[in-house]
């Protein structure tokens, strides 16, 4: 990210950051395998994983990594968002959309050495859906509570009913999912990386783990390949985790079931300032790096590299949790804090070309995007009245924004907190600053419903609207803290509809009802870039920022 400030001091920290953090990367490569295999590839993140088993995870630079050892059973087609086979081959619903059958591969191997099997992808389904304690925090399973609803035993009342029933081995590979209800959450929600299949040994071996705390204080276990709970089926398997480098390293796994990785290591190294990131790719001590500053794409062209952009496919938001302060329980107040909010301003001065101010929670690539929904221009006096009408002229609010990480939809997460902070404080309300390291502090802080105000925003898991507007609004969830049957119902009623063109008119009326109720301000969608080093055969970039290293090699 860009901090505010001193010019000369961004710049001198971006050198410092790049001496420190990026050292000895280029040196890697072997001398004599002109990249054919033998290659290492050292790719700059954004932000350090919050743990190396994807189910426990909810965030992009966590499955960036996971993505490359760890394979769903359905999968995305390589730079787009069509659902293609993962580790099934093959995969058909029942007429009722409650039995999912899926035909798995053949000789698939996992890094341990176990072979998948229909027995295999059950144990991990029904792994999922047994967790008790700190692992029912939404925090936590936040993926399976959202594609499957809740547990075996739910410990919490506001879970919600376990939508999964069962999972069946037919035979040696066919695997048979089965659901109480229909949703359009499937089969997109088995093309999830949260969802990507262990090996049985590694889910045997995380019963040895423990999990504790909970809100925004769950310590996560330590996860390693030397204790037996890391092992996919991917192109890479993880080797290690050096938290005090910053690094995860990856080798290339020779018993891959398909086409083998074009480099024989990969390292992501974690720099979280986005102009350290450029400086270790300009100074050859990085390959490539993500969420490229809009403003640095030409430069960065011009200087030989490789800058391919994104399809529109994110929602950035500023969201609020009316149980962490009750003045935002007041459909003026949350109105106010809308009004208040120039969102063009942060769109042409924090986005790359491309970027718009958004009117719902959703892009309007995604079928259901409505014309019709209430809209709310920016207005500062309009804010003020608001506020007046509501009895809290003197509102102050804890704005919590995270540090040490960039996204796709937030390419400088400081820089658009400061923005809002100053359209806050001239329709007077009085901004509390709460900055907080990304994973997994912030993450856990806001699904726990901790801040008043928060920046979060959502890159799409796979092409359906159900997986931006049912992920937040088809029930009570503690990032909001809201109660409301009319929008629940109105999302809840367009996932269960059969017919495809029915979904997307009710979809447009949930989007309607939403923005009517204004739970939270929907700021903007952009096309973020990606950046790759001229000797670099890059991978397909995808729109749902799910690339595949496994496709990278130097030229």
């Amino acid at each position: 990210m860009r901090i505010t400030g001193s010019r000369v001091v961004q710049t001198i920290a971006a050198a410092l950051a790049v001496g420190v953090i990026a050292t000895g990367c280029a040196s890697e490569r072997g001398e004599n395998d002109e990249g054919k295999g033998g290659d290492t590839f050292v790719f700059g993140a954004a932000g350090d994983p919050g743990s190396l088993d994807p189910a426990l995870a909810s965030d992009g630079e966590t499955f960036r990594v996971t993505r490359q050892a760890f394979e769903a059973l359905i999968e995305h087609e390589p730079g787009g968002s069509k659902l293609v086979g993962g580790l099934a081959e093959s995969w058909k619903a029942d007429e009722s959309g409650t039995e999912w059958t899926f035909n798995l591969r053949e000789g698939v191997k996992f890094h341990d050495g176990e072979e998948l099997t229909a027995e295999a992808v059950c144990k991990n389904y029904d792994h999922w859906f047994n967790w008790t304690g700190t692992y029912q925090e939404i925090a936590v399973s936040y993926y399976w509570q959202k594609i499957f609803g809740g547990f075996a035993e739910n410990e919490n009342k506001d879970t919600s009913e376990a939508n999964y029933k069962g999972c069946e081995a037919k035979d040696e590979l066919t695997a048979v999912i089965s659901v109480h209800e229909a949703t359009a959450n499937l089969p997109g929600g088995f093309s999830l990386q949260a969802l990507a299949i262990h090996s049985p040994k590694a889910i045997d071996a995380y019963k040895e783990e423990e999990l504790s705390g909970e809100g925004d204080t769950i310590s996560y276990p330590k996860y390693s390949q030397e204790a037996g709970t890391v092992a996919g089926t991917g192109p890479f398997k993880i080797t290690e985790w050096d938290k005090g480098n910053k690094e995860v390293t990856l080798e290339r796994f020779d018993d891959y079931w398909g086409d083998k990785a074009g480099v024989e290591k990969l390292v992501f190294r974690t720099i979280s300032e986005e102009s350290a990131r450029r400086q270790a790719l300009q100074a050859g001590n990085i390959h490539g790096y993500d969420l490229v500053a809009p403003s640095d794409v030409k430069t960065l062209e011009n200087e030989g590299f490789q800058v391919p952009v994104r399809g529109v496919f994110n929602i950035f938001y500023m969201g609020m949790s009316q149980e962490a302060n009750e003045a935002l329980e007041k459909k003026d107040v949350r109105q106010a804090i809308t009004h208040a909010i120039d969102r063009e301003n942060i769109v042409k001065t924090q986005l790359p070309e491309g970027g718009v101010v958004a009117t719902q929670f959703m892009p309007d690539t995604v079928d259901g995007h409505s014309d019709e929904v209430p809209t709310y221009e920016f207005d500062t006096d309009k804010a003020e009245d608001l506020l007046k009408k509501a009895g809290e002229e003197k509102l102050k609010v804890t704005f919590c924004y995270p540090t040490e990480v960039t996204r796709p939809y937030m390419p400088a997460p400081a820089d658009m907190f400061e923005l809002m902070k100053s359209d806050l404080e001239k329709a007077g309300v009085t901004v509390e600053p709460k900055p907080m390291k990304w994973a997994p502090d912030y993450i856990d802080a806001v699904e726990a419903g901790t801040c008043d105000l928060h920046l979060l925003g959502w890159t799409g898991d796979f092409n359906d609207a159900y997986n931006f507007i049912g992920t937040w609004f088809a029930g009570y969830d503690e990032q909001w803290g809201f109660r409301d049957d009319t929008v629940f119902d109105a999302v809840k009623g367009s996932s269960a509809e059969a017919d495809a063109v029915k979904r997307v008119e009710l979809y447009k009326k949930a989007n309607e009802a939403i923005m009517e109720y204004i739970p939270g301000i929907p700021i903007s969608s952009s096309p973020p870039s990606i950046a790759f080093a001229e000797d670099v055969n890059p991978p397909k970039v995808s729109p749902l920022t799910q690339e595949n290293f496994a496709e990278v090699s130097f030229k």
